[in-house]
């Protein structure tokens, strides 16, 4: 089997994958799972009798509650905050979630009075614009990488090994983001729902963890490079395919010369073997026909 029927298989399985992995982390709700020991907390509050904002808090602020968290929604599997503090609906999977808004009405740095919040919005929306770059990139590689198996061409296979390659640095540089306003939102003051506003018996009773949506989104990256590799192989293996073919096709249009042969020897039998003498003329000089 040629290794580029080989080398294309495995790239489309990879590639086929990796949109697959992607595709599911951009739209589940599972990257940071915030587990909230809420009965230790009441039980702080109870002790504390002064503890009455604590204790409004705990029934009105959704960062009380166990939660998951995703690029748009943040879901409640346990407990769920009532619908006066937040915007409760039942997702496609049957799970009570609220959206995350990114585009608030007021303006964020007049909130909290610094840059680090209107910075995180900002970081959190390009994000989002990466990841549906990557899925844009990923969809042109579709329609060349169909081209190029189909015509076989080794420059439409490039071409698709590049577009893979873009999508996996643009998902790349969306899981970048993702972190970086994951840092904004542990290390800086960008609002009372993040942790550097939290109460300490928030903090000490919070227990925040990566999903399994964020861990198949970087297996999607990884998946999407595997693929662009693998493509760059294949278009690799067709130029020598058509090289070698090139070359067969070469020998059979080679130009056949005449050679140069002896004049044929005379009949057997005769003593004295003689050539026919000449001279030769075209046509006949006997008969009627000659004028």
């Amino acid at each position: 089997m040629p290794c580029s029927a080989v080398t294309l298989s495995l790239a489309t399985i990879s590639a086929i994958i990796a949109v697959a992995l992607l595709a599911i982390a951009f739209s589940t709700d599972n990257w940071l799972q915030y587990d909230v020991d809420r009965n230790s907390i009441q039980t702080f509050a109870a002790k504390h009798s002064d503890s009455k904002t604590l204790i409004d808090n705990i029934n009105n602020k959704y960062y009380y509650y166990t939660r998951t968290r995703g690029l748009f929604r943040i879901c409640y599997p346990k407990e769920r905050p009532p619908s006066s503090a937040v915007d409760i609906y039942l997702s496609p999977v049957e799970t009570h979630c609220s959206n995350i808004d990114y585009f608030p009405n007021t303006d964020p740095k007049g909130i909290n009075g610094n840059d680090d919040t209107i910075a995180r919005l900002h970081l959190a929306r390009s994000c989002i614009a990466l990841f549906i770059l990557s899925f844009v990139a990923v969809f042109c590689a579709f329609w060349s990488g169909l081209s190029g198996c189909w015509k076989r061409s080794a420059g439409a296979i490039t071409a698709t090994a590049i577009l893979m390659l873009a999508t996996c640095l643009l998902a790349a540089g969306a899981m970048g983001l993702w972190h970086t306003v994951e840092f904004f939102e542990k290390e800086k003051v960008v609002g009372e729902q993040f942790f550097q506003q939290w109460s300490t018996v928030l903090r000490d009773n919070t227990r925040i963890t990566y999903d399994w949506s964020y861990i198949i989104a970087w297996a999607g990256v990884g998946a999407s490079l595997v693929a662009a590799v693998l493509l760059s192989g294949a278009a690799v293996c067709l130029r020598s395919e058509r090289e070698k073919e090139e070359q067969l096709n070469l020998q059979y249009l080679m130009p056949v010369y005449s050679q140069k042969q002896p004049p044929y020897p005379p009949y057997a039998g005769y003593p004295q073997p003689q050539m026919y003498p000449g001279p030769y003329y075209h046509g006949s000089q006997y008969g009627p026909y000659n004028y």
